[in-house]
């Protein structure tokens, strides 16, 4: 007599079956010439900071663009639709200038600190990003004097740890 699917006996399920389908290990692939290349070039220290200063750059003048554009005239009931245009333009072009340059430096600082750090001590981990963060920190408020150079050293290394673990990118 043959078994109808309706049978009394229970399929075995996959999860309760002794022999369960395991993934197939997939060798391991060794790099190409080019990835090696790239790798290479992205280990320098000054292509990683001059990267870094770009992209910083770029994004302090979308920052200022966008926060000169919320900047009200402290006379704006005077002032004209055409002149607070350009009034509004003026702030967004000295802004955006001001906070690319600023950022650029920070990036370029920053990335230098932290890769050369990296590079000394052989090690990638969070004590190279609390020095470069110090670095660059101490760097960008030099000139307010000691206490302020301290304080951007503190400050700046404890943004950038926390940003650090945010992002994960330690174990």
């Amino acid at each position: 007599m043959a078994s109808s699917p309706d049978s009394s006996e229970p399929a075995p399920s996959p999860s309760t079956s002794p022999q369960t389908e395991k993934p197939p290990i997939e060798p391991i692939r060794l790099p190409t010439v080019e990835e090696i290349k790239g790798q290479d070039i992205w280990n320098n220290c000054a292509v990683r900071s001059v990267v870094s200063g770009v992209m910083g750059g770029g994004l302090g003048l979308f920052m200022g663009l966008f926060l000169g554009a919320l900047d009200n005239p402290l006379m704006q009931e005077e002032m004209s639709a055409k002149q607070q245009f350009i009034y509004t333009a003026k702030q967004m072009g000295r802004r955006s200038f001001s906070s690319a340059k600023t950022f650029a430096v920070m990036g370029v600082i920053f990335s230098a600190a932290e890769c050369i750090v990296e590079k000394g001590r052989a090690k990638h981990d969070t004590t190279n990003t609390v020095v470069a963060g110090c670095v660059t920190g101490g760097a960008l408020s030099a000139k307010g004097g000691p206490k302020a150079a301290c304080m951007g050293c503190a400050g700046f290394a404890t943004f950038s740890v926390l940003i650090e673990k945010f992002l994960d990118r330690h174990d």
